[in-house]
């Protein structure tokens, strides 16, 4: 085609040229032309039918091939696209690279479906896996929880916007382990605070547990620790409160125990003072 253009683009200066000019464009197109048909003719021979290339998807996922079925699906999407059989292979492509460990390209296959295809029945499958892509990337509590927070924001648009589907009570397990993760990480970070002495910033950390994640396993040591934390601090009201809280929620924890004794051992007692944000926090951890 280089050639084409640069001859196109010349003006001969003679007739012989002139002639030569016009003998020669006519061959070069053609030659073009026919270069096109034979990439257009490969092209042909090479796409195969929707449903041969889902169903080879599916037979290579049953027999445990998934990058070739990932593959399968993706020509589908690629050769037919938006035809129904695109539309399934999409979700099930998502599947695949979800088995594969490939959380990233199924999350970006599960995302594109939902965003295409909101209304249909696979839609709330395929959010289902963007959210397990993203819990089965949780890390230790002592490390970064950036994909507890997405795993919980993802299941828990599967619980919202699909209540009805199969997949609602998985979602909601995995909703509950995700949220004792990020309150374990708190937990961490204010206990690091506290033995370092730095008081205001382990009561943020405690609070947080208490006030955001008070449906989880860790929110018995966060009252513990708040009253721990205030009685180290001289607020003897607060860590009172904290302790009656702990009481009234937990009185047969051994968190609970150990705070009775530690106000004990200053002359105190718990008690609730209904005016502290703790009161508050423990009426909607009775109610949890």
């Amino acid at each position: 085609m280089t050639e084409f253009r640069r001859a196109a683009s010349a003006r001969p200066r003679s007739a012989l040229g002139l002639l030569a000019c016009a003998v020669a464009l006519p061959l070069m197109v053609s030659a073009c032309a026919s270069d096109r048909d034979v990439d257009l003719a490969a092209y042909v021979d090479s796409v195969e039918p929707a449903d041969t290339l889902y169903n080879q998807g599916l037979a290579n996922l049953e027999s445990g091939r998934m990058t070739e079925a990932a593959r399968k699906f993706e020509a589908v999407d690629r050769q037919h696209p938006y035809s129904e059989h695109a539309r399934k292979a999409m979700v099930m492509n998502a599947f695949a690279n979800y088995r594969q460990g490939k959380y990233e390209e199924a999350i970006t296959a599960g995302q594109r479906y939902v965003s295409l295809y909101p209304s249909t029945d696979d839609a709330a499958y395929a959010q289902y896996i963007v959210g397990l892509s993203y819990f089965r990337q949780i890390r230790d509590v002592t490390r970064d929880q950036r994909e507890s927070r997405r795993a919980v924001e993802a299941m828990q648009e599967v619980v919202d916007r699909w209540p009805d589907s199969e997949y609602v009570d998985d979602a909601k397990a995995k909703i509950r382990f995700a949220r004792d993760q990020l309150a374990g990480k708190e937990m961490q970070i204010g206990r690091y605070y506290l033995e370092r002495r730095e008081y205001i910033a382990g009561v943020k950390r405690f609070r947080n547990v208490v006030e955001v994640y008070g449906d989880t396993r860790h929110v018995e040591e966060a009252l513990a620790r708040l009253t721990e934390t205030y009685y180290a601090m001289g607020l003897a009201s607060e860590a009172q409160t904290a302790a009656a809280v702990l009481g009234h929620n937990f009185p047969e924890s051994q968190w609970y125990k150990d705070s009775y004794a530690l106000l004990q051992s200053g002359g105190l007692s718990p008690r609730e003072n209904q005016g502290s944000w703790l009161s508050r926090a423990g009426a909607l951890i009775a109610g949890s």
